[in-house]
């Protein structure tokens, strides 16, 4: 019966098996086995699942401010579009390991005529060339920058 399964178990000799004690079970423990015991034989090969969605609390939503957040700075420059290069590092025996080669990105103030202040960014030296020859509205307006969110 499934009430003495419960009981203390010894091994015995050398042959290793389980051999089970009987009695010594209290009432309480022999009806919870006996409980299980059914329910284990009558739901075998099955899967029970419970929602506990009923009894959880409701989740706490706190609003997510855009200033909180973390401000992860991207290699990329926002004017010209150039980011990282893939290429092998190749050593004297030849042996190819991947590397990137990063843009050469420079924070820079740079003044804005039409808005009257200076700008503080973060681009390539080739958009700092291409800013002072053609104009910072241009450059910003061909790649499709609002200045005054800057």
């Amino acid at each position: 019966m499934a009430a003495s399964v419960t009981a203390s178990a010894m091994f015995l000799g050398s042959n290793s098996s389980l051999r089970f004690r009987r009695g010594a079970v209290s009432s309480k423990t022999q009806a919870a086995v006996s409980e299980i015991g059914f329910v284990t034989s009558q739901l075998s090969g099955l899967k029970i699942s419970y929602d506990m969605s009923s009894q959880l609390p409701n989740p706490i939503y706190t609003p997510c401010l855009p200033g909180l957040q973390p401000i992860v700075a991207r290699r990329i420059c926002p004017f010209t579009g150039k980011k990282a290069n893939k290429a092998n590092k190749i050593s004297f025996s030849a042996h190819k390991t991947k590397k990137l080669q990063f843009v050469n990105l420079q924070y820079k103030r740079i003044w804005w005529e039409a808005g009257k202040r200076f700008l503080k960014l973060r681009l390539s030296t080739k958009a700092i060339k291409t800013i002072e020859k053609n104009g910072l509205e241009a450059v910003a307006k061909k790649a499709g920058i609002d200045l005054r969110k800057c």
